[in-house]
């Protein structure tokens, strides 16, 4: 299995969007997979506001590891980073239009109506699937 379909299978056996992501890029880096998934859990549905996409951020995590470094204390030291997050939103967004949850479902999964929504309509079965698989699908030529 490669590193697309393992983030994907994460998320469909029930993981979130952002720990699929951090999970298994993560480990590239030598971030455990246990750790991972508790720094990426409250980043799901857009960090439960449904703003950025779970996928979106758990990605920039990855960035981080791959461009950051310990100095990073000036904008300077961290020009890397900033620039490999914005090729990654560029690329997104070439294929969904946005980086936010509520405009990539359809529906505001921050409020009951919209979590009932999108689980009704099986969003996260489908559209959030297909934003992991996005999101893996763009760091690997990032990478």
């Amino acid at each position: 299995m490669n590193s697309v379909s393992d983030a994907v299978g994460l998320f469909d056996k029930g993981c979130a969007c952002s720990q699929a992501i951090l999970a298994v890029y993560g480990a590239r880096f030598g971030l455990e997979r246990e750790v991972a998934m508790r720094i990426a859990s409250g980043f799901a549905g857009g960090m439960r506001m449904a703003e950025t996409c779970g996928a979106v951020t758990g990605a920039f995590m990855v960035l981080g590891l791959r461009h950051g470094t310990e100095a990073c204390v000036t904008q300077r030291d961290r020009k890397a980073v900033y620039a490999a997050v914005q090729d990654f939103a560029a690329r997104f967004q070439a294929r969904n239009a946005t980086v936010i949850c509520r405009e990539l479902l359809g529906c505001d999964v921050a409020t009951p109506e919209g979590l009932d929504t999108a689980k009704k309509q099986g969003l996260f079965k489908t559209k959030c699937l297909k934003m992991v698989r996005d999101a893996a699908e763009i760091l690997e030529t990032m990478l």
